[in-house]
């Protein structure tokens, strides 16, 4: 199996630096262009079909890449992490490299624990290697869960702290699994 795995393009929220969580946003002008441009990197695969989280900023990145080529599903699975008391605040207000700790899994403020959220990701992973073993498929969600099935596809360790760089707006990368 195949994996293409993009973040939303960007919102006006992304741009202000606030934590959306699983707020409902729709992409700015920036992100549409994002969206366009990743599209014509992406014109020549042959995905078998689009996996999208619901919300309408990562469904939006997957219409704008694929809509008119394949079938996008939508998957709560794949939804952004829960931010809790955090949602809609300046990101300076969360410590990133605490709740990132995969051993000490912390869940203040409502947050969802990173081992809530590798499992869903692991659960999501592993429907996709039995439903589509020899497809490529497209992954469009957003940064928590693009960076936990980032180190479940490269199987890295899951241990200490899981915080391993910025994901851009539409980033985008490929794995074969």
């Amino acid at each position: 199996m195949k994996v293409t795995l993009v973040r939303h393009a960007q919102t006006e929220d992304n741009f202000l630096g606030k934590i959306q969580g699983r707020e409902n946003s729709l992409l700015n002008d920036t992100g549409r262009r994002q969206a366009q441009r990743l599209r014509g990197k992406l014109l020549d695969e042959d995905f078998a079909c689009c996996y999208s989280s619901p919300l309408l900023r990562t469904f939006e990145t997957a219409f704008t890449l694929v809509g008119d080529r394949c079938e996008i599903i939508r998957d709560d699975r794949l939804l952004e992490r829960e931010m809790g008391e955090l949602e809609n605040r300046p990101k300076e207000e969360y410590n990133a490299f605490q709740f990132w700790n995969y051993d000490q899994n912390r869940q203040d403020y409502g947050i969802e624990g990173v081992q809530d959220l590798i499992s869903r990701c692991r659960d999501f992973l592993s429907y996709l290697k039995e439903k589509y073993p020899d497809q490529h498929i497209l992954i469009v969600t957003h940064s928590g869960p693009y960076r936990a099935l980032r180190h479940l596809l490269l199987n890295h360790p899951l241990k200490g702290n899981l915080l391993d760089g910025f994901i851009d707006n539409c980033s985008c990368e490929t794995f074969e699994v």
